[in-house]
């Protein structure tokens, strides 16, 4: 039996306002702080025994990770970084703040660049100081690599190789492992894994802070998939993502 533990970062300060983050690099919120904690104090009373995590270049899946593992006392465990978990990159739209560019561009639309497959917001200009290709932490990283605006295609297609050359070999490697990332990042990595449809992924939503368990057979054929804790606070948590991005 093989565990792969998602978790999505804890409230950021920026999701605490609605506005949309992409790579912007945000922390975490006190909220944010706390269910990090209290998903570290529910793994580590599921029995959880992680060797090894993954997590993005950004703060707010790397402090999560910090916490959970603090909470776990397994801060001793390798951890690995890639760019390539990070949250899609929402282009102009980062900053903004998503209900009030819903009632300028409509609901709809917001939807789409939120959620659709391949349609991307605008791109940031080659000058915009918040273009990835400025950020320090990504100097080692090919500049034609560095997106300016994503679609989930886009985030699907840098994550799944990644996957594929690093997460699948640890898992098969080790029983249990653990990746903290991003709302879309992981959204992709699941629809990968459990084969569903472009439609089926648009109306799936991942809560913040909240331990996500995928079972494999040994040779990486999944069982089933569950989130721990409360069904009804889950339910809650994950309406409460869908409706971000509405007007009102």
């Amino acid at each position: 039996m093989k565990k792969l533990v998602l978790i999505r970062h804890g409230q950021s300060t920026w999701n605490k306002e609605n506005r949309f983050t992409g790579w912007t690099d945000v922390n975490l919120s006190e909220q944010g702080i706390d269910e990090a904690r209290k998903a570290g104090k529910l793994m580590k009373s599921e029995g959880f025994n992680f060797k090894i995590a993954y997590t993005s270049y950004l703060t707010r899946a790397i402090k999560t990770l910090w916490l959970v593992l603090e909470e776990m006392d397994m801060m001793y465990i390798p951890e690995k970084k890639s760019w390539r978990l990070n949250e899609k990159h929402y282009g102009e739209l980062q900053g903004l703040n998503k209900s009030e560019t819903a009632a300028k561009y409509g609901d709809e639309q917001v939807l789409l660049w939120r959620r659709s497959f391949d349609i991307p917001p605008i791109e940031l200009q080659e000058n915009d100081p918040r273009s990835p290709r400025l950020d320090p932490r990504f100097a080692d990283v090919d500049p034609k690599d560095l997106p300016m605006t994503e679609s989930l295609k886009d985030v699907i297609d840098r994550m799944i190789p990644y996957w594929i050359s690093d997460i699948q070999p640890s898992l098969e490697e080790h029983a249990e492992i653990l990746v903290a990332a991003h709302g879309n990042s992981l959204r992709a990595l699941v629809m990968h894994l459990k084969n569903m449809s472009r439609e089926e992924i648009l109306e799936f939503n991942i809560p913040t802070g909240v331990p996500y368990v995928f079972e494999f057979d040994d040779k990486i054929n999944l069982l089933k998939d569950y989130f721990i804790g409360d069904p009804e606070e889950i339910k809650k948590l994950m309406e409460q993502v869908a409706n971000q991005g509405k007007s009102k």
